[in-house]
């Protein structure tokens, strides 16, 4: 540290992502609606697995069967704070 300077530290983090798991074109609707379902659980599974804190704020299944979901979560190992109250 150069004098004068300050240390900082990261008190809390949290990211907000809104994600869109799409069909995949090269299958049956129904099939590709079916993975699209798993893929949704399987990532939850893992933010789980992971000890990864998070809060889903919303999850829609779009008129194609596709899902977006909108979640906070915990920004690599950083505290979240109050963020996810």
């Amino acid at each position: 540290m150069k004098d004068g300077e300050t240390m900082k530290r990261v008190k809390a983090a949290c990211i907000t992502q809104t994600l869109h798991f799409m069909l995949k074109e090269d299958y049956a609707h129904d099939y590709a609606v079916k993975m699209v379902q798993q893929e949704v659980q399987k990532y939850k599974e893992q933010l789980d697995r992971n000890k990864t804190k998070y809060k889903l704020l919303s999850e829609e299944v779009q008129d194609d069967g596709s899902v977006v979901i909108e979640i906070k979560k915990q920004y690599n190992t950083s505290p979240t704070g109050n963020y996810l109250d």
